[in-house]
């Protein structure tokens, strides 16, 4: 019988120096989550959990964490600010030994949920696949994570967000038509895509097996998610054979009513007045209302502005803009309800008093380091709210107490540590 007493609860040490408040509940804090992800869409992924009170074990290969550069007093500081294995602890196993899968084993057949991002064909051969673990405990929620999935001609391909986003569709759509796409910040696929289908994936099975009492297995393409993304686009391609171009149509910069502005300071800003209200409202804030009815072509998603009159408008806008700083232009337009967006640098986006006041930047309190500075969690739950209870391990910081947990006495980890099962 494995004791199970590993899971310590993370809330009992956290309201010391996190100020969580002990009677709190969250809530996932019933969920155990074996964590095999060493790259951040993995780790965003079970960060999210642990947010919402998973308790989060982080399996690791025996080697320093973050850059090896990093020791000491450095190393526990960068580790600190490390966002994404907060709310999770650390066992370093060497899972290419009998002896440290044996140790996995054991912490499978106690845990709700198993996520991986190897690449296809990596965990079968080190003994640690769906099969295998599935047998020791059937109501496992095993989640893999890769760039192409688990079968089909790309499966073994290398990639990154850039290769998977351009496979979907998606970045052939980004940018000005006239010039090659543009590659967004590594998030869409990865991120989107891969992180957060991921936990729909995991509480959709954990779900399930509330009803069914066996856990299931979750096999998220990265590629895949970026595709169900688009899933109002494909609408028009199914619907009416309509395949969007890069620029050239309503939603993708075609049109001067939803698109980026330069200022008078060199800075910019963006307007979406793709209802009709709304560029009635801009056109009257101008004393243009000869502009109005142009937007009313309710067909724009299909085709780029098509007349002299268009690029009167466009050409209107942009001298406009120019004429007013950024921050003034906001003021302004939001006053007069136009949608529009600053767009911000990221320091600024973390002193924004919108942001602040949706605690959107996070100071947690840090034994040695005093205030720490995190992102923030971004849904808002009323009666179960997540939490940053801990800081980022350090690589194998909690082996010893995860091992004894299991049963194993102080002899036998040292054994373990001689043959390298464990570091």
């Amino acid at each position: 019988m494995v004791n199970p007493s590993w899971r310590h609860s993370l809330i009992e040490k956290a309201s010391v120096f996190y100020a969580f408040e002990e009677g709190d509940m969250l809530a996932l804090e019933q969920i155990r989550i074996l964590d095999l992800t060493p790259l951040p869409p993995g780790q965003f992924c079970t960060m999210i959990l642990g947010d919402f009170g998973a308790e989060v074990l982080k399996v690791e290969a025996p080697r320093a964490k973050l850059s090896p550069e990093l020791k000491g007093e450095e190393s526990r500081k960068a580790a600190a600010y490390f966002p994404l294995d907060r709310n999770k602890k650390s066992i370093a196993l060497n899972l290419k030994s009998q002896q440290g899968r044996e140790v996995l084993y054991r912490l499978a057949q106690q845990s709700d949920v198993l996520v991986e991002s190897f690449r296809p064909g990596v965990v079968k051969r080190l003994g640690i696949d769906y099969a295998t673990i599935s047998k020791l405990n059937p109501k496992i929620v095993y989640c893999s994570l890769t760039g192409y999935g688990q079968y089909g001609p790309y499966r073994d391909l290398p990639g990154h967000d850039i290769n998977y986003i351009s496979m979907s569709g998606v970045l052939g759509l980004i940018g000005p038509s006239h010039m090659p796409p543009a590659i967004p910040t590594d998030l869409i696929a990865s991120f989107a895509g891969g992180s957060l289908y991921g936990i729909i994936g995991i509480l959709t099975a954990l779900i399930a097996r509330n009803e069914t009492g066996k856990g299931q297995y979750i096999d998220v393409a990265f590629t895949e998610g970026a595709i169900s993304l688009m899933t109002f686009l494909t609408y028009y391609y199914f619907f009416q054979g309509v395949v969007p171009k890069r620029g050239e149509t309503a939603i993708h910069g075609a049109y001067p009513y939803f698109a980026v502005y330069e200022t008078k300071d060199g800075r910019y800003i963006t307007i979406a007045c793709v209802e009709p209200q709304f560029w009635e409202n801009l056109c009257h804030l101008l004393g243009r209302e000869d502009f109005v009815p142009y937007q009313t072509d309710t067909d724009h998603i299909r085709h780029g502005p098509e007349g002299k009159k268009w690029e009167e408008i466009s050409s209107y806008l942009k001298q406009s803009f120019l004429t007013k700083t950024r921050d003034e232009w906001f003021e302004l337009l939001i006053k007069n309800d136009i949608p529009a967006g600053k767009v911000y640098a990221l320091d600024e986006v973390f002193s924004d008093p919108h942001m602040l006041q949706r605690q959107m930047m996070l100071e947690i309190e840090h034994p040695s380091f005093g205030k720490i500075k995190q992102a923030g969690i971004a849904p808002k739950l009323s009666d179960t709210p997540g939490k940053v209870r801990t800081f980022t391990p350090l690589s194998g910081e909690h082996t010893e107490e995860v091992l004894r947990g299991l049963g194993y006495n102080l002899e036998e980890i040292d054994s373990l540590r001689r043959q390298g099962a464990v570091g």
